[in-house]
C-alpha cells in the first residue's frame, strides 16, 4: 500500500512530492476494481481529472503537510507520513474541485484558474454534473484505499461528510439569498454574511486541512473545538479580506477583476456601507447596487469611498488579528499555537 508506493521516489521536499502523490492516486482511480472502464471512460476521468484537480494554488492541500509536519514538534516525517499527509491534501483538492466544477454551472461563470469553466468545453456542457458527483466519490474511494487499517479512519469520513454538508448548505444560504429577481438590500446583515462565509467557506479551507493533521497525529477532534472555533474565525477574516481586495485590490495582484458589486453580492462592503449610510446614500446604494453597468458600479465605489470603507476596514482588521492572536496564545499546546499562527501569518494584510 501506501508504504512501498512512496518508497519509490527519494523525497526531497513537500512541493516536490505532492504532483508524485497525484500521479500515483490518479492511477489508482483509473484502475478502480468497483468499475470496468472502457478505454473511452478512462481516458475522459483521466482528463476531467487533470483539468479540474492540481490546476489551482493548493494552499490547502498543503496546509495539511505544513500542519502535520507543526505538530510533530521538530520529527522528521517518515515517507509514509509524508504519503498519507499529502493523500489527505489531496483529498482536499479533490473536494474543492467537485465544488468549483458545480459551483461555475451555478453561477454559469465562463472562466476558472485562467481557462475555460470545465462544463464550457466543447462535448462536456452538462456531463460536468456528473463528472462533479464522480469527483466526489473519489474522496472515499482513496481514503478506503490508504486509511481503511488506520485507527482513525472513521473520524476521516465523518470529517469529510461532515464539511461537505456545511459547505453546501453555505452555499443554498448564498444562492436564496441572491435569488435572480429578488435583488433586496435590505436581507443583508453582519450575521447573515457571517453565516454564509463560515459555512460556505471557512469549514472546509481553513478547519478542514488542520483538522486532518490533527487527526492523523491521533487527536480527537471533540477535544480541539476552541481550534475549530479560532479557525473558523481565521476564514471569517480571510472572506472579509477577499471582499475588500475584490473592490479595492488591484486586479494585477489579485489575478481578476472583482464583480461582487455586479452580482449583488451579500459583500461584507454592503453590508458596513449599509450601516455607515445616512438615507440619501442608502438610496443611491439601492439604486445602483448589483448592475452591471461601469457607470453604476462607479457610484458604488464613490459611496464606498465617501463613508470611508477602507478606513473601516483597516479598523476591522487590525482588532480581528488583535483577537485572533490572543485566542491562539490561550492555547495550551504550543505545537497547535504554531499551526495556527503559521496560518495567520499566511493571510495578515495579504494583497491577493
Amino acid at each position: 500500500m501506501a508504504g512501498t508506493e512512496c518508497e519509490q521516489w527519494q523525497i526531497c521536499s513537500f512541493g516536490e512530492v505532492s504532483p508524485l502523490v497525484y500521479s500515483v492516486l490518479k492511477s489508482e482511480l483509473l484502475q478502480d476494481p468497483a468499475f470496468e472502464f472502457t478505454d473511452d471512460s478512462r481516458q475522459w476521468v483521466e482528463r476531467m481529472l487533470d483539468y479540474n484537480v492540481p490546476g489551482g494554488k493548493l494552499n490547502r492541500g498543503l496546509s495539511v503537510i505544513d500542519s502535520y509536519q507543526i505538530l510533530k514538534e521538530g520529527k522528521e516525517l517518515t515517507e509514509d507520513e509524508i504519503f498519507l499527509a499529502s493523500t489527505l491534501g489531496w483529498c482536499i483538492e479533490w473536494l474543492q474541485a467537485y465544488f468549483l466544477v458545480l459551483d461555475d454551472i451555478m453561477d454559469n461563470s465562463h472562466t476558472r484558474r485562467g481557462q475555460p469553466c470545465w462544463f464550457r468545453l466543447p462535448k462536456v456542457g452538462m456531463i460536468a454534473v456528473n463528472d462533479g458527483v464522480v469527483l466526489r466519490n473519489h474522496i472515499p474511494r482513496i481514503l478506503k484505499n490508504h486509511f481503511r487499517g488506520k485507527p482513525y479512519y472513521v473520524d476521516l469520513l465523518d470529517l469529510f461528510n461532515e464539511v461537505e454538508f456545511q459547505t453546501a448548505s453555505g452555499q443554498m444560504i448564498d444562492l436564496i439569498t441572491t435569488l435572480e429577481g429578488e435583488k433586496d438590500l435590505s436581507k443583508y446583515s453582519l450575521p447573515l454574511h457571517r453565516r454564509i462565509v463560515q459555512y460556505k467557506t471557512a469549514y472546509y479551507s481553513f478547519y478542514l486541512p488542520v483538522a486532518c493533521a490533527l487527526v492523523m497525529s491521533g487527536e480527537n477532534l471533540d477535544n480541539h473545538i476552541d481550534v475549530k472555533n479560532i479557525l473558523v474565525e481565521m476564514g471569517t477574516y480571510f472572506q472579509v479580506q477577499d471582499d475588500y481586495l475584490d473592490c479595492f485590490g488591484e486586479p494585477e495582484k489579485i489575478g481578476k477583476i472583482g464583480t461582487d458589486i455586479e452580482d449583488f453580492k451579500c459583500s461584507w462592503l454592503v453590508v458596513k456601507a449599509l450601516e455607515r449610510c445616512n438615507e440619501e446614500q442608502k438610496k443611491v446604494l439601492h439604486e445602483h447596487y448589483g448592475k452591471a453597468d461601469p457607470a453604476d458600479v462607479a457610484k458604488v465605489k464613490a459611496l464606498y469611498n465617501d463613508i470611508d470603507l477602507q478606513g473601516v476596514f483597516a479598523e476591522y482588521e487590525s482588532k480581528s488579528y488583535e483577537k485572533l492572536t490572543t485566542s491562539i496564545e490561550a492555547h495550551p499546546s504550543k505545537a497547535v499555537q504554531a499551526v495556527l499562527k503559521s496560518f495567520l501569518g499566511k493571510i495578515y494584510k495579504r494583497q491577493k
